[in-house]
């Protein structure tokens, strides 16, 4: 099975600029095997990949009329909606401003979805070309992992770990998933939810739902009705995102339909609903299986490993370096990934200002104004008269030792 190598091959990293020779995916982790940052971190030409992977997420949903299969390959390819906005600008030469948003609320009334989106905070606002639509690419990547649903973007599945894979996705699919709808909240009729369909913490309203659960009034203002996350009034005039899995007596401001864990804005308001909360993909799919740490893919198998408050695969609790695997050695935590000893020594390890060796993580060591030295009679000594200081007072002064005043005055002169 396949995690797509050749997809943004040499795309240049965001993150770590010129550091970095550019983008190529490591064999099995998710990220760049040249400057160790994650695909999204990188600027990789915009494809039809992304909108394959949202396509796949809505099949064999009620949200296909969001998806077309290609002729070609007969896969779903999400048919987000685009949209385009012209304003005329005074001049001269009567020119043209064009603004495009690369993802819009697939709603008919263009206005309502232009309101929408002047509600986002600016930088998250997808208009092509800006930091906004860079944010949805991210969050796109981050939220929705292609590895969360489909098995052939998995590394080395069993056929066990396949069929456990599949039943979960078509889990989620059927009592999670959900896409949020942007109205205005006078025009929303609540209902009572379906008694069968009380799941995860909250009712899915539906078409089929009979008895109101509060009598509103055609001219209830917007004022009256509250946003499920802030809990703050609504806006006369402003609309609102509503979570048909929430059921219709909770609604949103647009800024405010966020993942309950990350806090980000939830991508093309896609969410997954649970216990009351709404989340991302990632965050949903957190809270129902364990995640290694090292593929960043969920654990299917029965036996993984527990190390460092982290989840592994047994294949996976590696050197983050060299990918060693460190079951029954010595490794060293760095920057929450595990490294080797080797790999420490070589890449990680503190110099001693002492010897000027690298310092074992296993022997005692002095840390002090960022500077080390190993705790010995060799290293940890006066810099002028070699006296051990190992449990002496000493003054310090840019990486040199001095035992006292005198000794400092002799070196400096």
């Amino acid at each position: 099975m396949g995690l797509g190598h050749e997809e943004g091959f040499g795309a240049p990293c965001l993150k770590c600029k010129e550091k970095c020779r550019g983008f190529e995916l490591h064999y099995w982790r998710k990220i760049c095997r040249n400057c160790k940052c994650g695909q999204e971190e990188h600027d990789i030409p915009s494809s039809n990949e992304e909108d394959r992977k949202v396509g796949k997420l809505f099949e064999d949903t009620k949200y296909t009329t969001l998806i077309a299969k290609l002729k070609n390959d007969g896969n779903p390819m999400y048919k987000r909606n685009v949209m385009i906005l012209t304003n005329p600008v005074p001049a001269k030469n009567i020119s043209i401003d064009t603004v495009t948003y690369e993802w819009a609320p697939p709603v008919q009334n263009q206005t309502l979805a232009r309101q929408y989106m002047q509600m986002l905070p600016k930088e998250k606002q997808p208009v092509a070309g800006s930091e906004g639509a860079q944010y949805r690419k991210k969050q796109l990547a981050k939220q929705l992992p292609a590895h969360d649903q489909d098995p052939s973007k998995c590394h080395e599945l069993s056929p066990g770990e396949v069929r456990h894979m599949e039943q979960f996705v078509k889990k989620y699919k059927k009592e999670a998933l959900g896409v949020g709808d942007v109205k205005l909240p006078g025009e929303v009729e609540v209902r009572a939810p379906d008694e069968s369909n009380l799941k995860n913490g909250g009712g899915r309203g539906t078409s089929s739902a009979v008895g109101a659960m509060d009598k509103k009034t055609p001219n209830q203002k917007a004022s009256q009705y509250c946003c499920y996350h802030c809990k703050l009034r609504m806006k006369e005039g402003d609309p609102a995102v509503y979570a048909e899995r929430a059921g219709y007596d909770k609604l949103w401001h647009p800024g405010c339909f966020v993942c309950y864990t990350c806090g980000e804005l939830l991508v093309d308001m896609i969410y997954f609903w649970k216990n009351g909360n709404l989340y991302c993909g990632r965050h949903y799919c957190d809270s129902e299986r364990p995640r290694c740490a090292g593929c960043d893919e969920l654990i299917f198998s029965n036996e993984y490993t527990l190390a460092e408050g982290q989840n592994w695969h047994l294949k996976h609790f590696c050197c983050f370096d060299c990918d060693c695997v460190l079951a029954g050695i010595t490794y060293i935590m760095v920057n929450d990934k595990p490294v080797c000893k080797s790999c420490y020594m070589k890449n990680h390890a503190v110099i001693c200002q002492g010897c000027h060796n690298a310092i074992d993580p296993e022997v005692q060591r002095v840390t002090y104004n960022n500077f080390n030295w190993h705790a010995t009679q060799e290293c940890f000594l006066c810099s002028c008269c070699s006296k051990c200081l190992i449990g002496q007072k000493f003054i310090s002064m840019e990486g040199m030792l001095f035992c006292s005043v005198e000794c400092k005055g002799k070196m400096m002169s």
